[in-house]
């Protein structure tokens, strides 16, 4: 025999004593956000100024580490005559901050280490490596680097296509 809260619940099909949600209402369309990022043009781009302030940090070690890192830049200019390069992540820990290229987001940075210059591709998990020019941080999700040690070159060719290949991607997803 059903008891009366049983009978209930069959008859109703929920359960005694639970309240029912309203209706969901209609989602209103949402406005245009701040936050989304304005259409990057593809057009030649003009050819951006190397920045002083790069050019202390690459030249402060004045070692073999800021003569590597300037030869890095230079192919980086080369292959994206527009890219932007700016000092990021300044810190207590590292005052002078971070040399970062970008263009349509975040290209790569280049840090010098005790015993290496490392640069490090945002994106450069999605980038093709055929020549296997990324050396470093290969089990990353997303990044990719390359590490260059002392009297260590760099296949300049597949470095150049790398740098194109972060700014196509960069501007794909713009």
């Amino acid at each position: 025999m059903a008891t009366p809260t049983r009978a209930r619940k069959a008859a109703t099909g929920r359960r005694a004593g639970k309240a029912t949600k309203a209706p969901a209402r209609p989602r209103k369309a949402k406005a245009a956000s701040a936050r989304t990022r304005p259409a990057v043009k593809t057009a030649a781009a003009k050819p951006s100024a190397p920045s002083p302030e790069v050019d202390a940090r690459i030249h402060g070690p004045g070692d073999w580490r800021g003569d590597a890192l300037a030869r890095l830049r230079a192919l980086i200019r080369d292959a994206d005559p527009a890219i932007a390069e700016d000092i990021k992540w300044r810190k207590p820990s590292n005052p002078a901050g971070v040399v970062a290229w970008s263009h349509g987001g975040l290209v790569c940075t280049g840090e010098t280490y005790k015993d290496k210059v490392k640069l490090t591709f945002a994106h450069g998990a999605a980038l093709p490596d055929p020549a296997r020019v990324f050396n470093a941080s290969l089990d990353a999700g997303t990044r990719r680097a390359i590490d260059v040690h002392e009297g260590g070159r760099v296949d300049e060719a597949a470095f150049k296509e790398l740098v194109r290949a972060a700014v196509a991607l960069n501007t794909a997803q713009a």
